[in-house]
Parts: C-alpha cells; sequence; structure tokens
C-alpha cells in the first residue's frame, strides 16, 4: 500500500528468499510453525495506520462507559461468570478489513473485536525476522513511539504484575498443541511466564498449584489465553470452577472476552462500523440480506461463519439460539497488495494493552485472496496467511 516500498519488496522476493526466511523465523521462535507465515508484510500508509488507531481509540470510548458496562454485563455466560471483575480489558484487539471507499481513498472497516490477548510475543519476532531478511530496518512496527524495551518492559507489567515469574502462567488447553504456540515460547523469551495446561492445575482451598521439576509452585496470576468456545466444545474437565473464588490475579480477566466482542458491535455508532443486529431483535430482515454475514457471537477463527444466508438460513436457527447470532454487513474487502499473480487482501489487528489507559503498542496483519481470511478460504494459494504492518517512522 506504500508503492515505492512494495515496488522495491516485489522486485527483491524470491521464492529462496523466503524459504530462508521461514527457517529464520521458525529458529528465533524456537519451534516449527504450523500456520501458514505470508510472503510479505503489510506497508501500511501512516494516513491510514493513524485513522484506524483514531476509529480504535473513538470504540473504545464508547465501550468505557457505565452504559455500556451494564447491557454487555448480559454477554457473559452465568457458567463462565469469573468473580472480581476488573473495571476494563487489559488486552484489546481490534480488526479492520482494508477497503477503498467511492473515491478510491482507502478505508478500514471494523471485522471484530475482542478484549482477549492476541499474539503480543510473536508479532515482534515476526516484523524483527521480517526486517532482518530482507533490509526493512529503517521501517517501524511498534506504535505510540515505543522502543522495543519500552514494549517489553510494559507488556511484562501487565503479565506479571509485581509478581515473580514463576507464580504466573499462561493458561491453555494442551498448549504445545495449539495453532498460537509459537507465540508461547515467544512470551516466556520476553517474560519468564510459561504456558501451562488447565487440565493440569490444581485446586486446595482458594489456590491453585501447578507442577514444575516434581514440585507444586502456587499460582498468582494467570494470564488467560483459554477460548471458551474451544473449552466447552472439548468438554475439558478441570480440578476447578471459573465460577470459584480464588486467590489469584488476572491477567486479562477472563468476563472481558464476552463483554468486548461481536456483542459489541450492533451497539457502535461511527462511520467506520457496519451495520449490525442481534439476530432475536431483528423484526424483519434487511432487504439487502445478500449483503450480511452471520455470525456466532462467541466463536473463534472465522468458526461457523455463514457468508451466502437466506432468510430459511435465519428461520432455522431455533428461538433459543438467536440472541447467541450476529447479523453484520459485509465488508467489500479490496485487494490491495501487489502479488506476483491476483492482489491480496488485508485485515489489520490493531493490538491494545490497557493500564492506566489504552495503550496501542502494535499490530497484526492477515492476507487472503479467498471470500474470507480462514486457512479453509485460502488453501493453494500464495501471498497469503499471518503477516504483520511495517510503516515509515513519524
Amino acid at each position: 500500500m506504500i508503492p515505492a516500498l512494495r515496488s522495491a519488496y516485489n522486485g527483491q522476493f524470491t521464492i529462496e528468499k523466503y524459504k530462508t526466511f521461514l527457517r529464520e523465523l521458525d529458529s528465533a521462535v524456537g519451534m516449527k510453525i504450523d500456520f501458514r507465515v505470508c510472503e510479505t508484510p503489510v506497508f501500511l500508509p501512516n494516513n491510514l495506520l493513524q485513522e484506524m488507531q483514531n476509529t480504535a481509540t473513538e470504540i473504545i470510548k464508547q465501550l468505557n462507559t457505565p452504559t455500556y458496562f451494564k447491557e454487555s454485563a448480559s454477554a457473559v455466560p452465568e457458567r463462565y461468570h469469573v468473580p472480581n471483575e476488573a473495571a476494563h480489558p487489559l488486552f484489546l484487539a481490534i480488526d479492520f478489513g482494508i477497503t477503498r471507499d467511492d473515491r478510491g481513498k482507502l478505508t478500514p472497516k471494523l471485522i471484530e473485536l475482542q478484549g482477549f490477548p492476541s499474539l503480543y510475543g510473536f508479532q515482534i519476532v515476526l516484523a524483527q525476522t521480517f526486517q532482518r531478511l530482507f533490509d526493512l530496518q529503517q521501517l517501524n512496527f511498534l506504535l505510540s513511539g515505543l522502543s522495543l524495551d519500552h514494549y517489553i518492559a510494559i507488556l511484562k507489567q501487565a503479565l506479571l504484575g509485581n509478581l515473580d515469574p514463576e507464580n504466573v502462567i499462561l493458561m491453555e488447553i494442551q498448549p504445545e498443541t495449539q495453532k498460537t504456540a509459537p507465540d508461547f515460547y515467544c512470551t516466556e523469551k520476553f517474560t519468564e511466564v510459561k504456558a501451562v495446561c488447565i487440565t493440569s492445575l490444581k485446586k486446595r482451598g482458594r489456590k491453585l498449584y501447578y507442577r514444575k521439576n516434581g514440585k507444586e509452585i502456587p499460582v498468582h496470576r494467570i494470564y488467560n489465553r483459554v477460548i471458551v468456545d474451544e473449552f466447552v466444545k472439548k468438554n475439558i474437565a478441570i480440578d476447578f470452577d471459573f465460577r470459584d473464588e480464588l486467590d489469584v490475579e488476572w491477567a486479562g480477566h477472563p468476563n472481558w472476552y464476552f463483554r468486548i466482542s461481536k456483542f459489541s458491535i450492533p451497539l457502535l455508532q461511527h462511520p467506520n462500523v457496519p451495520r449490525a443486529f442481534f439476530l432475536n431483535e431483528l423484526k424483519s430482515y434487511p432487504d439487502d440480506l445478500q449483503n450480511f454475514v452471520l455470525k456466532p457471537l462467541f466463536s473463534f477463527a472465522g468458526s461457523g461463519v455463514k457468508v451466502e444466508i437466506t432468510a430459511a438460513d435465519l428461520e432455522a436457527i431455533p428461538e433459543a439460539e438467536r440472541a447467541n447470532y450476529l447479523l453484520q454487513e459485509k465488508i467489500d474487502y479490496t485487494p490491495v497488495i501487489e502479488t506476483p499473480n491476483e492482489g491480496s487482501k488485508v485485515e489489520v489487528r490493531m493490538m491494545f494493552i490497557w493500564q492506566d489507559e489504552p495503550l496501542a503498542v502494535t499490530t497484526l496483519a492477515r492476507l487472503s485472496k479467498g471470500k474470507m481470511m480462514g486457512v479453509d478460504y485460502n488453501k493453494n494459494k500464495d501471498w497469503v496467511g499471518a503477516s504483520c504492518c511495517l510503516f515509515e517512522k513519524f
């Protein structure tokens, strides 16, 4: 999206250099990366980056009100309502699809948002590897004027608080098998916080413990990476209940996974936010139903999203389930990334860490040539997959 940078990058790109990049990335992370990493970073123009950051900030303001806090209480299922809720999420991710308006101007449109952690470790290693292998050190990947040392200090403070890393865990379901495992390795590299399977935790009174070198270690703080949707689908059995009063701090309170989510979108008012409706609140369907997608409120990685829908599809959803679905206006992604063949579409995630105030720290990008961003829509395609954004320093 910055023509001079794109032309120079594409001109020096070779498959051999890309294969070297992937080997170097595996080495830097400390494991073989199973998901597809794209051939290119996204060269993000500063005016578009600024518009995304401004839009994200305005969205956060709309969500940081007593009214929204009251309205979003119903989003948290009773079975997963964790006590001692924080006043706001510690981590916040806001996803934008890149489009062009009627005048041809690049415009971000909100896709999704989540009050839940993203790849705060892996994205740093990915950007550094792109910089090193493709001689892009003159570009930046951190926001808000952050240096790398400052970013790592903020991340460590967010995860650790003032605790010893031994008493802080990254909690996930079988972390070594997750596609996000590379991020867990990078997180440990930067913060010393280790990934621990939720099923291995033991509850004694109000305390949780994990085993390390044959010893039980008390858990004082949890960096929660458990996706409830996966927890439910896999029928995971654990030694405690999410509703238990536990002597632990949360590095990202779990309730915010529900409070700030697709649930938020119908309640937002902004030119860069698409029309969206809770299915159970619709008295009639939009006349242009072909311009909408159907999304389950709390699925992840695009699971359950239906792109081509009819009124019959909507009528087939049982009354008791309709409150758990969102009808959202389609976003017409523009293939803005020039590649050796067809152009790639882009989705950019603005990543925040919210301690005293929401702070934009870095980005995540995904590229696609299919109908959606998911792997299933991009099989046998190149210049697609996980990436990062690089931009000129300003």
